[in-house]
């Protein structure tokens, strides 16, 4: 499948940053991937922008403010120079528009992938959490989860019949690294599972369909069946940088626009 194999490649480069870089703590693969998604960012938008006449309209801007400054008590001048100023800004946000459209799909697909390097944490020790399976319709026979040493589940199936849900409530009680195997109707599927320890990567929800794998592509669609997808509640990470913990989100727009500024002289890019 083609979203499968695109999925699947992206993962495992950034899979073998995270392995060529795991002597340093996640704050720091961080950095340098924003860093990285930073210089690249200004690249591209100085390919397909147009330089020049983003430099004429950024012009333009700076002298119709210096005329409103000048003439400030001409009020037909002052007018005047207004109305220029709106159309040289809406000129502006013309021009940006085309790098940003460009720039739009590969930076939403790149965060939805780091989500599960630097935003969800595996389970905790001792701790218990809830894992649901959405099917399609009714099951036949009655759902069997079947988990790896290290899981114990706790409690039979709970259906929630409205949604089509069935949940296990399962606690983790050493570190597990495995797959969780859920047999419905005659047929099983799998789900990975994260307990414990420092892994490089926790899936999140593991889908049915092609759309959906766009925003959730941690693992292998699940394929025909009657299963829609398979959901861990894992609990959210924080990033620790300069003192200072938030979601990673935060730390890599503010890392990436910044090195995207810094560097705009470098690559002679004018924003």
């Amino acid at each position: 499948m083609v979203m499968d194999a695109f999925n699947q490649a992206f993962n495992s480069l950034l899979l073998w940053y995270s392995a060529a870089t795991a002597w340093a703590p996640a704050s720091v693969r961080l950095a340098l991937l924003s860093a990285a998604a930073g210089v690249g960012m200004i690249w591209v938008f100085g390919k397909v922008s147009n330089q020049a006449r983003i430099r004429t309209v950024k012009r333009k801007v700076q002298a119709h403010l210096l005329e409103l400054r000048i003439f400030s008590d001409e009020p037909a001048v002052a007018w005047r120079a207004q109305k220029s100023l709106l159309r040289a800004n809406l000129g502006y946000a013309g021009l940006m528009l085309q790098p940003v459209l460009v720039l739009a799909l590969p930076t939403v697909l790149l965060l939805v992938h780091l989500e599960g390097f630097y935003g969800r944490a595996p389970l905790a020790v001792g701790r218990p959490a809830i894992v649901t399976v959405a099917m399609r319709g009714p099951a036949i026979t009655a759902p069997v989860l079947m988990a790896p040493e290290g899981i114990e589940i706790e409690t039979p199936p709970v259906r929630v019949l409205e949604r089509n849900e069935v949940s296990w409530r399962i606690r983790p009680v050493a570190p597990v690294s495995g797959y969780l195997h859920f047999t419905i109707d005659g047929r099983t599927v799998s789900k990975r599972i994260e307990a414990g320890g420092s892994p490089l990567f926790v899936p999140g929800r593991r889908v049915d369909s092609a759309f959906a794998a766009l925003w959730r592509p941690g693992e292998p669609r699940i394929g025909a069946g009657n299963i829609e997808w398979i959901d861990i509640r894992y609990p959210q990470a924080s990033v620790s940088l300069f003192g200072f913990s938030t979601d990673w989100l935060v730390w890599f727009f503010i890392l990436s626009m910044a090195s995207a500024l810094l560097l705009k002289g470098r690559f002679k890019v004018s924003v």
